[in-house]
């Protein structure tokens, strides 16, 4: 059987390749990084070139348009050695920077073709905003090439952001797993954040994935998996982030650095008490198996780890969110004086030195609550479908 055999979604990007007049006219620039392919694994920028698009410019993200960069960082390259485009670097590139940016292309219309993993935190969605605005500020039309919700799209999870609380890892008023699409996220932020920031909504197309249902999971897509981020390495990974990013926030290893990240997580102040009462929550679609690692890189390089890894059992009854909350509480409570909270990069877009698990929060109430010894599990807010949220009249999926 071919891979095509395979496939039950065609992404939008592959819908655009084979009519791409679906982007409109005149020159586009492509928001993409190494996530950009079409179900054959073939380049979109290459094969959107060679259907006798007008692609004249490359925007990448985090992490860089070939995606070697680790949090937090870009690329340097400035052109595209498959294509010969430039390539810009958006990354940390906001406001009257970023408009220029754009004006200067000279591009008509920007499409964004980025794999989204369905968490607040992660940059690629507030990337797209960022352009967004700019676009609707420079008269640029914004089109998305829709990708599914690798963690499907029957739930969200956790609070909405308070305004206050923006930063790069959350722009506007989103809960932290988010059940949508970028597509569907854009239709969203156009209708409501954007027109705040830039004074009008962008001019936005949205180029459906056709055949994705919200009960789809990425595995169940039949595409192929393309790690987002150099971090973010199978889908088993992307099922836990939307808990366990939570721990970047803290002085214990989410497991970067070595290659389970985000499944793992440890200290070296953590001992035998903590798998056990981990297992006596009886959390839901989850087991937690006590381990050692070392981190060959990142929080507590080179040393000894104690801790646990998360063996997601169900899928479908496993809330991340939820669940590391519970840990963090059974964290506080058995490590008073080895438990602490990291305050966020100073030198980081918007984020000051505030404490980080705040940003990714989305507010302080969390950590106050951790803090005070308070049960933090009603601020998780009950897992609800989607549209509660972001009104079911912009769902482009059922």
């Amino acid at each position: 059987m071919s891979t095509d055999d395979r496939v039950a979604v065609t992404p939008g990007i592959a819908r655009l390749h084979a009519s791409p007049g679906r982007a409109g006219p005149g020159r586009l620039g492509l928001v993409t990084n190494h996530t950009g392919v079409l179900p054959d694994l073939r380049p979109a920028a290459t094969a959107l070139l060679e259907a006798g698009a007008r692609l004249v410019a490359l925007f990448g993200p985090e992490h860089g348009l070939h995606g070697t960069g680790q949090a937090g960082e870009g690329e340097a390259a400035r052109t595209d050695p498959a294509t010969g485009l430039p390539v810009h670097d958006t990354y940390r590139c906001g406001g009257e920077r970023l408009d220029r940016l754009l004006l200067d292309s000279g591009v008509d219309a920007l499409v964004y073709d980025l794999q989204d993993i369905g968490a607040r935190f992660y940059t690629y969605v507030w990337t797209m905003f960022d352009l967004m605005v700019s676009a609707a500020r420079t008269g640029v039309r914004f089109v998305v090439a829709d990708r599914p919700n690798p963690l499907g799209g029957l739930v969200s999870e956790g609070p909405l952001l308070q305004e206050e609380w923006a930063s790069f890892v959350g722009r506007a008023a989103v809960p932290v797993r988010h059940g949508l699409t970028c597509g569907e996220l854009a239709r969203h932020l156009n209708a409501s954040a954007v027109p705040r920031a830039a004074g009008r909504a962008a001019d936005l197309t949205v180029i459906e994935a056709v055949g994705w249902r919200r009960a789809m999971d990425a595995e169940t897509t039949g595409l192929p998996w393309v790690a987002p981020s150099p971090n973010m390495p199978t889908p088993a990974t992307a099922a836990v982030y939307p808990g366990t990013c939570l721990f970047e926030g803290t002085n214990l290893s989410e497991g970067r650095g070595t290659t389970q990240p985000f499944e793992i997580v440890g200290a070296p102040y953590i001992d035998a008490r903590f798998a056990p009462s981990l297992a006596e929550l009886a959390l839901p679609g989850v087991h937690f198996r006590d381990l050692w690692f070392v981190p060959a890189f990142h929080k507590h390089a080179g040393r000894p780890l104690r801790g646990v890894q998360l063996h997601v059992t169900d899928r479908q009854a496993f809330t991340p969110v939820r669940t590391a909350v519970a840990m963090l509480a059974v964290l506080r409570r058995l490590y008073p004086d080895g438990f602490a909270w990291h305050t966020a990069d100073a030198g980081a877009e918007g984020t000051g030195h505030r404490h980080f698990v705040d940003l990714l929060w989305g507010s302080d109430r969390l950590r106050r609550a951790l803090d005070a010894g308070d049960d933090p599990l009603p601020l998780c807010a009950p897992a609800a479908p989607p549209g509660r949220w972001a009104g079911d009249d912009l769902l482009l999926y059922r």
